[in-house]
């Protein structure tokens, strides 16, 4: 079991750990929630999930009921600014970042090392041809084919992918792509969907390098819920790599960490990256 990060001296225990020598860092979308970008599993989300990657490539309902939402998320989304946390990070000097927000903040500030796990929200591919596009093209596309429809839903709930709480898509236009006539998808790893393979590699064998270095796996707001960010968890412990976890609720990694520090990030990472005074630039 990790130590409690109840006490201030295990909190400092924490920070003491991940002040010097190599650190791997592993971020979640609890990072991005003082951006205003909410997430699915902290303490205050809702119970809900995101579109699976099955049902987006199913057909044209799925694509349009999809695309209506996230017209109208991403347009909010992309207004989000980095916070202190994110800021942190980019000082710490980290051998790499892996993170598995899509909302493109970690690349805001110059993130060095970066590996964007599950893609950026702000490229679109087509299923067809494969051509990336930037998002700014579609989203003047989508306002254009469907005017009026941002100022009629206003209102409604941004949700944490992206997107927003709506039912009724009906009506609204999914343009197809400008080279092929394909279904065009966010260049996002939605649920159901692999992780591409190099991607997975570079980030083991960082995580792995730390065992003959002295090194730390630090975790910053993530529930670590799913596979694709727990495998490095596991492998670190498997590896005797020590793992520093700093979230706002329960982790299903905590059984795994070495120090558990329940705090928020953008106190927390900016403490860390002036405790580590040869790493900042």
């Amino acid at each position: 079991m990790p130590d409690s990060a109840t006490a201030p001296d295990l909190v400092g225990a924490a920070l003491e750990r991940c002040a010097a020598g190599p650190l791997v860092v592993l971020t979640g979308a609890g990072l991005s929630t003082d951006s205003g970008i909410p997430d699915y599993r902290g303490p205050q989300a809702p119970a809900r999930m995101p579109m699976t990657y099955q049902e987006f490539v199913s057909g044209p309902l799925a694509q349009q009921r999809y695309w209506a939402r996230s017209h109208l998320g991403w347009s909010r989304m992309r207004r989000a600014d980095p916070n202190p946390g994110h800021r942190a990070v980019a000082a710490l000097g980290a051998d790499l970042v892996i993170t598995q927000n899509v909302d493109g903040l970690h690349e805001a500030v110059g993130t060095p090392g970066l590996v964007a796990l599950h893609g950026r929200i702000a490229d679109v591919v087509c299923l067809a041809c494969r051509r990336t596009t930037p998002r700014t093209a579609l989203q003047q596309r989508l306002e254009d084919a469907n005017p009026g429809w941002a100022g009629r839903h206003a209102d409604v709930e941004v949700r944490p992918d992206g997107d927003v709480d709506l039912d009724d898509t009906t009506g609204f236009v999914v343009p197809a792509c400008t080279d092929c006539g394909g279904p065009l998808k966010p260049d996002v790893v939605f649920f159901g969907e692999n992780v591409p393979k190099p991607r997975v590699e570079r980030c083991f064998a960082a995580v792995e390098a730390l065992a003959d270095r002295d090194g730390t796996l630090l975790v910053a707001g993530s529930s670590l819920t799913v596979m694709s960010g727990l495998r490095f968890v596991r492998r670190a412990a498997q590896r005797g790599i020590p793992v520093v976890i700093v979230n706002r609720g329960a982790t299903r990694g905590d059984d795994l960490a070495t120090h558990r520090v329940e705090a928020g990030t953008s106190e927390w990472l900016p403490a860390l990256a002036a405790a580590r005074p040869s790493f900042v630039e």
